[in-house]
């Protein structure tokens, strides 16, 4: 497969051009117009930001997006799935809410909002997966699968499981209902460690399953009730709650690459990330930490594998940010170096496996060529 191209621009504003304009730019220049958009309904799938959380990406980057598919006779409409998870967007009233509190509305963003899987989360579509090893068939948020168009738009920042969440974040576990984000999930289940835990009864906050309970001070799982999503083990701050299976994260991550290629596979699709406000956790969370890295720029491509590849790599080049979660890590004595920033940040990430299991079942490729935008 020959390499894909990747266009690239930073956050200098020298000229007096302000972001959003930059972002329709380089879109723009990587070709977004070529995309047949006369008439489509056009699917921008984002993450609107758990409530608190402040890292997620501004309103103002949606509309840059929606106005170009408007100038082109596009349909546009922002898109995302509810949650699994108990917090701000189990359901689509509460997740319409969320996204209007944090700024994104039909006034800031120029385009209607459709939550992907209805009401309950429950509005899915099975789409079959052939390429797939392990996803035999997809459930989908039925409104990102009746769009014409796909575009998504990513905040690239680190994540607790996946190492960081990119472009197959947002598609593959983002586009899926709370059944099928449930069937990403479900390939382990955690345990506490209990000489670790510290009695804080966080995770107990974050469990949607009722599976948690306290005894003698300490969290305790009930495998039968938990569903293995994980949501414990991003919410402890003290590294007592581990994955029983060691596959557990690897295969979750080849799923989500499965189901980003439900998403995608059979129409046309462009994609976007931004590097900024790069958080070591998912936006998911209802707060985020400093950044662990300093803003880079935006990224655009027609390959959503190439364009994780390539801000992975651009990632790998910077600086960690002091009094970061990991420069903290870095500081530890006695500190394992994996000499990769997103391990060093997640200890127990696998963010590879979902790079290599996506290029394996014709998704895209890592090769790419940076083109750069001035």
């Amino acid at each position: 497969m020959e390499k894909a191209k990747v266009y690239f621009t930073d956050f200098r504003a020298v000229n007096g051009i302000n972001m959003p304009d930059k972002l329709a730019k380089l879109i723009r220049f990587a070709g977004i117009e070529a995309l047949d958009l006369e008439g489509k309904f056009t699917a921008i799938k984002m993450h609107f930001g758990e409530l608190g959380n402040l890292a997620f990406l501004r309103p103002n980057y949606a509309k840059a997006v929606a106005d170009v598919v408007k100038e082109k006779g596009g349909f546009p409409f922002l898109t995302d799935c509810n949650t699994l998870y108990p917090g701000s967007r189990r359901n689509a009233l509460e997740h319409m809410d969320c996204a209007n509190l944090n700024g994104f509305n039909t006034v800031t963003t120029g385009c209607q909002i459709i939550i992907g899987d209805g009401l309950k989360g429950t509005d899915d579509i099975a789409v079959p997966v052939a390429e797939g090893e392990y996803i035999k068939e997809a459930l989908i948020g039925r409104a990102v699968m009746d769009a014409d168009v796909f575009i998504s738009l990513t905040h690239f920042k680190g994540h607790e499981m996946t190492g960081f969440g990119g472009a197959i974040k947002n598609i593959g576990m983002g586009c899926g209902s709370r059944a099928g984000k449930m069937q990403q999930h479900n390939e382990g289940k955690p345990h506490v460690i209990p000489e670790r835990c510290r009695g804080c009864r966080r995770c107990i906050r974050e469990c949607g399953s009722d599976a948690i309970s306290y005894e003698t001070g300490k969290a305790v799982i009930d495998k039968e009730k938990c569903k293995g999503c994980g949501r414990c083990i991003g919410a402890c701050s003290f590294d007592a709650i581990r994955n029983d299976n060691d596959n557990a994260t690897e295969v979750m991550c080849c799923k989500m690459a499965e189901y980003a290629l439900a998403v995608l596979k059979g129409r046309p699709h462009f994609h976007i990330s931004l590097v900024v406000d790069v958080s070591p956790n998912c936006d998911c969370h209802g707060e985020n930490d400093v950044p662990i890295l300093p803003d880079i720029g935006m990224f655009a491509s027609f390959d959503p594998i190439a364009l994780d590849q390539a801000c992975a790599d651009a990632c790998q080049k910077q600086t960690p940010v002091p009094n970061s979660q990991l420069s903290d890590n870095l500081a530890r004595p006695g500190w394992n170096f994996h000499h990769d920033h997103w391990l060093d940040s997640n200890p127990n990430v696998r963010w590879e496996e979902t790079l290599i299991h996506g290029e394996k079942i014709g998704l895209g490729t890592r090769s790419y060529e940076l083109v750069t935008m001035k």
